[in-house]
């Protein structure tokens, strides 16, 4: 079976956002595409008798989104602090797509900025639904729960407690927002969206 393999990001100095805390949060990400790896070659293992490993195989599936999301979720948000911070230009397509759905670039913003502060473990995130043509916002709970399917995922802010505290402490949870917009890289977040299309 092949095997994911972990992205090496090109993350420099960020704003708010200490190298410490950069290091530790990789590491948990790589212990995501480990365990996406460990969990699909055990499912492979033990489906070759399915009925007897079935309570087994399980609690494995149930496993594998919590796992695989982990890894996708933050192969987005380590992607979009990459390379240095890029605003997000006047004539971009995502930014024009964000103002025809919702009202304004700073309307969506604010409520962006509102669902990350959602009490308890979890991702803000930007979906784009082709379907619909349409881009939404929405909390998903801890990797898994709450995901949009069939929609593309554009940007995802981690607020698992990791991704800030070692900087910012529980109560600097809003300044920890403030400073991701500061070092995104919109350059990245607009390439999603065009792939998306």
């Amino acid at each position: 079976m092949k095997k994911f393999e972990e992205i090496k990001f090109n993350i420099g100095e960020l704003k708010g956002i200490s190298e410490k805390n950069i290091e530790e949060h990789l590491k948990l990400y790589a212990g995501y595409v480990n365990q996406t790896n460990l969990v699909l070659s055990k499912i492979e293992e033990l489906s070759i008798d399915a009925e007897k490993n079935m309570g087994l195989l399980s609690g494995l599936q149930k496993r594998l989104g919590f796992e695989y999301n982990g890894m996708r979720n933050h192969e987005i948000y380590f992607n979009s602090l990459s390379l240095g911070a890029h605003i997000l230009p006047n004539e971009s397509k995502l930014k024009n797509k964000i103002m025809e759905d919702f009202g304004s670039f700073d309307k969506w913003l604010q409520y962006f900025k509102g669902v990350a502060t959602t009490r308890g473990i979890g991702w803000a995130m930007l979906y784009f639904d082709r379907k619909e043509n349409r881009l939404l916002t929405t909390w998903v709970d801890e990797q898994h729960l709450g995901q949009l399917q069939d929609c593309t995922l554009i940007l995802a802010l981690d607020m698992w407690e990791h991704a800030f505290v070692v900087d910012y402490q529980p109560s600097g949870k809003k300044q920890y927002i403030e400073d991701f917009f500061e070092n995104l890289n919109w350059e990245v977040v607009e390439d999603n969206f065009k792939k998306a299309l």
